[in-house]
């Protein structure tokens, strides 16, 4: 199991190596993701500044309490709402950045399938299809990541759990959203609806967290997630690339004659 999940992480690695390889996709990977980042970083800017507000309004329940155990519970909010901020932030990154540069995500996609040899039997869909069914999954992947986000929400107030346990299912939580959303570019090109990607990411499941929590960790640097988008792109399709039994080794460039 770790031997996979180690490998998940790799296949971010790889993914960098890919965009690198091509500097006009890491640039035109880093675009759209570059404008994701600064819509979510102004409304997780506001989240901090209006922190005192926010935690006094998700504790009320403490207002009668003891004025050391009243600061342990906004204390305790405080972080909470910082880390499941977080969180969502990073899943809002994902889909608002790959449905702004749909097409640039897509070009970045195809050109990791080629250097692994290609696809085949490529379903062409409609653009404007593609798109319709893309919102419609990753509404139903942001409905169910704030569920899963409330809940951790909840857990953080727990003693000991929620500053060390919490955190951490908050990574694993976020990375597996993040590998079935960075997925569905490949997937939606060989036809598979969500259900399909689940059901698929869930035999290889420690591959797919590997992956997925490395590209949480890297979105969580400063202005790792400019870089790191088109690169996730590139490791999501390597990753699908795998669970389909395609070959998923990247081919080195062919040495330029002298």
């Amino acid at each position: 199991m770790l031997r996979e999940f180690a490998t998940g992480v790799a296949l971010l690695g790889r993914g960098i190596v890919v965009v690198f390889r091509s500097p006009r996709l890491l640039l035109l990977g880093a675009l759209p993701a570059l404008l994701a980042f600064v819509v979510l970083a102004t409304g997780y800017t506001f989240l901090l500044v209006f922190l005192g507000d926010e935690v006094e309004l998700v504790t009320p329940f403490a207002d009668g309490w003891s004025a050391g155990w009243r600061t342990t519970a906004h204390v305790v909010a405080g972080v909470a709402l910082t880390g499941a901020g977080l969180v969502v932030a990073a899943l809002l990154f994902t889909t608002l950045a790959l449905t702004i540069g749909d097409p640039c995500y897509e070009a970045i996609s195809r050109h990791t399938e080629r250097q692994c040899g290609g696809l085949p039997d490529e379903v062409e869909v409609a653009w404007w299809r593609s798109a319709g069914r893309t919102v419609r999954d990753a509404l139903r992947m942001l409905l169910a990541s704030a569920v899963t986000g409330v809940l951790l929400f909840a857990a953080g107030f727990l003693p000991a759990v929620g500053q060390t346990v919490v955190p951490v299912l908050g990574a694993l939580v976020g990375g597996w959203f993040l590998a079935l959303e960075l997925t569905g570019v490949p997937y939606e090109r060989r036809g598979l609806r969500l259900a399909e990607r689940r059901r698929l990411l869930r035999r290889y499941r420690p591959r797919a967290l590997g992956f997925g929590v490395a590209v949480f960790v890297l979105f969580l640097v400063p202005f790792g997630a400019l870089i790191g988008t088109p690169a996730a792109v590139a490791g999501a399709t390597l990753l699908a690339r795998h669970t389909l039994g395609d070959p998923a080794t990247v081919r080195r460039p062919a040495p330029v004659p002298h």
